[in-house]
């Protein structure tokens, strides 16, 4: 087995609990991570915005990659790569999430914008990404500048047909996926969790066999794909289980800290 290099790890679901904290246990895990020589990241559909509270914590140092990975920024939120959703294709996922009823919400590299401040998901994001929205009039001045759309509801399964009619409208102009059971996340295209973990492999001279990734969502099937070792979370989909090489225990049950103490063992091992 190749000894393990370089941890990956999603945010919600996965390092943080349901309520967004961030365990001393997680914190501990993640040092014990850098005590063994093992680099460190996260990746996650957050913004850049909603990531820079965790930076200090878990004493990251290399490269992060908000936005489902379609952008890299280093430790101090510059950026190193930035990708952009198609104008086109932007304009057609706000058409079509119109038209299904949901809140529509875009993010540029340091800004959230929203039309509707009273959405549902609106008090939620903020207590996530510990960032107010920009309210707006009409998203037409920042569609050139959307790094990612999200569509924002309640009705899981009125978000699921919007994500597969998503899918099949856009191609390959965008990526749509959900993140959370309510946010449907468009994102540019070619760009995904799965190519931040080979980037960062070839940033820091190493295979993708040396890279373990974490995580519990659909936009997580990538990264496991691209690394050596993946491990789902407890409270992941069966379907996102079943990508990964294991399974570690809820966000609620220390599942991080248990992921990183499975990594540790098998780099140990081998």
């Amino acid at each position: 087995m190749t000894r393990i290099a370089l941890v990956v790890s999603d945010v919600d679901g996965t390092l943080l609990t349901k309520d967004k904290t961030l365990t001393e246990a997680a914190t501990q895990a993640a040092r014990r991570i850098h005590a063994a020589g093992i680099g460190f990241t996260i990746t996650s559909s957050r913004p850049t915005i909603g990531m820079r509270f965790l930076i200090e914590p878990l004493a990251i140092m290399l490269p992060i990659g908000p936005f489902n990975g379609s952008a890299i920024v280093d430790p101090q939120m510059n950026p190193i790569e930035q990708h952009l959703i198609p104008v086109a294709a932007a304009e057609r996922s706000i058409e079509m999430l119109e038209r299904y009823g949901v809140d529509i919400w875009l993010f540029t590299l340091d800004t959230w914008f929203t039309r509707n401040a009273a959405g549902e998901y609106v008090p939620h994001e903020v207590r996530a990404i510990r960032t107010e929205p920009t309210v707006v009039k009409d998203f037409a001045p920042y569609v050139a500048r959307a790094c990612k759309i999200v569509g924002a509801s309640s009705d899981f399964e009125l978000l699921r047909r919007c994500e597969t009619d998503m899918r099949a409208a856009l191609g390959e102009q965008a990526t749509a996926v959900r993140s959370q059971n309510y946010y449907l996340d468009i994102t540019p295209p070619g760009r995904d969790k799965g190519t931040f973990v080979a980037t960062m492999a070839q940033r820091l001279g190493i295979s993708v066999d040396a890279v373990a990734t974490i995580g519990d969502m659909a936009n997580d099937i990538a990264m496991f794909a691209a690394s050596g070792l993946s491990i789902a979370m407890g409270n992941a989909h069966d379907e996102v289980k079943a990508r990964a090489k294991l399974v570690t225990a809820t966000n609620e049950d220390e599942g991080f800290a248990k992921a990183i103490d499975m990594i540790l063992e098998r780099s140990a091992a081998g």
